[in-house]
């Protein structure tokens, strides 16, 4: 059996619920897989068999010690630019599309989810599946193939997640399930409230009209936690706050950043900032650019707002700079567009901080999972090691005559202070993390010290089990027996 979490708007939590979900149901000794049928999201990752899916649905197949696969997520979109998105399907690109006519083509590709969703289904015999945004966008229903179209297809139990802390709840959940159509409104079977501050026994007579106003019940009230999981999608980055460290880091916040999860463990251990283009960066220590879903206009706007100019001035000041993907291409000599980022065909100059060139001449994408070892150049690469993470980029980059940052991967200039690389997941390294941090900490006399980590998704899946009916939330989803496992002694 399966079930169907949806959200009463974006943002509510509800990947985060799968995920402990998931771990809860692992836990128990059941097989399950995560599944969202269409995710839009500049977070992705590269499956073993190089495949591209949303970061949350990975994170969600780490939770259920399930390997990511492509079927987890179906139809992936990654907006390039005003209305436009790169469509991956099942893991592959598929073509740019405008969403109007992407629209015309969701028939199809919500047959391509269900037959995704009864693969899983013969291979676990469980899938908790996550939708995406609101459930009730009234003038979408005829399209939605990640909510409504969806649920009507599989017809499992939904639960719907709110979030208190938006304010509102009431009306959120109210005016949600009101405004379903009647045979997917049927298959509501209770309620989450999310990110709960406070006592919660103030709360409790909330419930009881909560359960008398949606005539459904309410499965538990969970409190807000912090949670050292990848973030899905850019509404993240808002809820950033850098820490007071002595060393700070600033992250070029690119107008198309993708993949900035390559960061959060920095962010664990150090003061980040993703610094909008224009700010001053003469107090960061180290600046990073991200990687981006168009090189080209995010490097046309760095020169627009100046901030080009700011990191050449910090690189003169011994200030380190990395560029990881799109990062890498804006820190080489120059980029050949062929149409394909810009849509003309033009050659741009890059921030000349690396000896090499990028060229876009083919809609073909890179990725791939690697493995490689940090090349001993500079006092930062020399104390990484053998690093690992994957690719996922557009463009071919070419060397002319500088030194491998990795093997086989990347450029660094002569004093290992500027490096480049397409290896996305860099710093989820512990070894690359420590050789940064050393020598940014070092710079400044101090000692950096590493912190211990325990496993994120056994802590929420203990906090779910402590605030959920989790017993109701298995028997909705896993009522089968043949779908166990034997007990796992953890």
């Amino acid at each position: 059996m399966s079930l169907l979490v949806l959200g009463t708007a974006s943002h509510v939590g509800k990947s985060v619920t799968v995920a402990g979900i998931c771990r809860a149901l692992f836990n128990r000794g059941y097989t399950v897989a995560p599944f969202k049928a269409q995710n839009m999201s500049l977070n992705s990752y590269v499956t073993a068999d190089g495949s591209e899916i949303g970061i949350a649905q990975a994170m969600q197949a780490i939770a259920a010690h399930r390997e990511p696969v492509a079927e987890m997520n179906p139809i992936l979109l990654k907006p390039k630019a005003d209305s436009i998105s790169q469509v991956i399907v099942l893991g592959k690109p598929y073509r740019d599309l405008p969403i109007r006519d992407y629209y015309k083509e969701t028939d199809a590709l919500l047959e391509v989810a269900v037959a995704a969703y009864q693969d899983l289904i013969a291979d676990t015999g469980c899938v908790i599946c996550e939708g995406a945004g609101g459930a009730a966008e009234l003038n979408l229903y005829d399209r939605d193939i990640a909510n409504i179209r969806l649920a009507e297809r599989l017809g499992i139990p939904i639960i719907l997640v709110a979030d208190i802390e938006r304010g509102g709840v009431f009306a959120q959940l109210y005016g949600t399930i009101s405004l379903l159509p009647p045979n997917v409104r049927a298959l509501v079977a209770g309620v989450i409230i999310n990110k709960f501050r406070g006592d919660p026994e103030i709360f409790a007579s909330g419930i009881d009209l909560i359960k008398e106003t949606c005539l459904v019940p309410v499965l538990g009230v969970v409190p807000y936690t912090e949670l050292d999981l990848p973030s899905e999608d850019s509404l993240s980055l808002s809820d950033k706050r850098a820490s007071s460290s002595p060393i700070r880091i600033g992250i070029i916040h690119l107008p198309r950043i993708s993949n900035f999860t390559d960061f959060e463990a920095l962010e664990r251990s150090t003061s980040v900032t993703y610094v909008q283009p224009g700010d001053p960066l003469d107090t960061y220590d180290c600046i990073i650019i991200p990687g981006t879903k168009n090189t080209v206009e995010d490097l046309l706007h760095l020169r627009r707002t100046g901030t080009c100019e700011a990191i050449g001035k910090a690189r003169e000041c011994g200030v380190p700079v990395i560029g990881i993907c799109g990062g890498y291409q804006i820190l080489g000599k120059r980029i050949y567009d062929r149409g394909i980022e810009s849509g003309d065909e033009a050659v741009y100059d890059g921030l000349n901080m690396l000896p090499v060139e990028t060229s876009f001449s083919a809609y073909r994408k890179t990725t791939i999972r690697v493995t490689r070892q940090a090349q001993p150049i500079g006092p930062i690469l020399s104390a990484m090691g053998e690093v690992s993470g994957y690719e996922i980029h557009m463009g071919e980059t070419i060397s002319s005559g500088g030194t491998e940052a990795f093997a086989g991967d990347g450029s660094v200039s002569d004093d290992g202070l500027v490096f480049g690389t397409y290896l996305h997941g860099l710093f989820q390294n512990a070894s690359a993390v420590t050789a940064l941090l050393q020598y940014l900490y070092g710079k400044k006399g101090l000692i950096y010290t590493e912190e211990e980590r325990t496993d994120p998704y056994d802590h929420l899946a203990r906090h779910l089990e402590e605030h959920l009916d989790m017993n109701t939330i298995v028997e909705l989803a896993a009522p089968v027996i043949p779908g166990r496992r034997e007990a796992i002694n953890r």
